[in-house]
């Protein structure tokens, strides 16, 4: 006699997913590819959910970065206590930011794009742009040196990543190093002077050092 057939299992709703399952799972995506292999495909495929399921926490990639920066800022950025000093507040906020964004180098690469922002970082760009008005700056002086604070900071660490991981991919002498070691005395006379030098000398992490230098340079200019 024919044994009945089991019932078959209804598909159902795709399993349900949390903002920080979603997170997460983007986090890892960017740490590991770069953000450019961030798609709302791909982080459903790696979610185990659908696009469509994505849409109901996150309206789209741009969004999803903005989660991605305030959840980093959140973890990360800790307020240390503002000095009394404004040029040093500039200091001490400023390096806060560096110290943050350097642990994390994608974070950079989205923030240069230059119009997404974590709202979680404003309180230190506050402490920037508010140091520099205490300082003698305009309000408008101080906002453009707090770009040039910016561009100094996201800088250094998207030459220093980059030169790190050429460096872990290959251990042969670079372009650089074959073009200082043939250099002319005579026609480059400094730079032979210090060739030998240079590759250290550049690696060394003088960050802190430029930026008094720079902050010297704003102040000197009110």
């Amino acid at each position: 006699m024919p044994q009945p057939s089991a019932p078959r299992k209804a598909l159902g709703r795709p399993p349900r997913i949390s903002r920080e399952e979603i997170i997460e799972t983007a986090r890892r995506i960017v740490a590991e590819q770069g953000v450019d292999r961030l798609t709302m495909r791909r982080l459903a495929t790696e979610i185990g959910s659908t696009p469509m399921a994505l849409y109901h926490h996150v309206r789209d990639k741009e969004e999803l970065l903005v989660l991605l920066l305030d959840d980093h800022a959140a973890r990360t950025l800790r307020r240390p206590e503002p000095p009394a000093h404004p040029r040093e507040r500039v200091i001490a906020a400023t390096t806060a930011i560096h110290e943050a964004l350097a642990a994390c180098p994608w974070i950079v690469e989205v923030l240069t794009a230059d119009d997404l922002m974590s709202t979680s970082a404003l309180w230190f760009v506050e402490q920037i742009v508010d140091g520099l008005v205490e300082c003698g700056l305009s309000p408008d002086r101080a906002v453009h040196g707090y770009r040039a604070i910016w561009y100094y900071t996201a800088g250094e660490i998207v030459v220093r990543t980059t030169a790190a991981r050429r460096r872990a991919d290959d251990d042969r002498a670079t372009y650089r190093e074959h073009v200082f070691a043939e250099l002319d005395p005579s026609e480059l006379p400094r730079l032979a002077q210090v060739a030998d030098r240079w590759a250290p000398l550049t690696a060394e992490d003088t960050y802190l050092d430029g930026l008094r230098a720079l902050l010297n340079g704003l102040l000197a200019s009110r």
